[in-house]
């Protein structure tokens, strides 16, 4: 048999959400729902952010190849 290894728990951004989203409703923390929620949706944007720069690089030097 193969040697399988699957990932059955949470990962540390599900696990900050948990702990932030008991934090705050037990009126321990009193921040936003933007920062309770950070830890779901700040690697999305930080991965279009490294997209969108890459992107960008990859049409500059696009456009510096055709220009020569």
């Amino acid at each position: 048999m193969a040697n399988e290894s699957r990932s059955s728990g949470l990962g540390i951004g599900m696990i900050l959400f948990i702990v932030f989203l008991v934090l705050k409703l037990t009126n321990v923390i009193d921040w936003s729902w933007w920062w309770v929620t950070s830890p779901l949706w700040i690697p999305f944007v930080a991965a279009a952010v490294i997209l969108g720069i890459v992107g960008v690089i990859a049409m500059i030097i696009e456009y510096i190849g055709h220009n020569e």
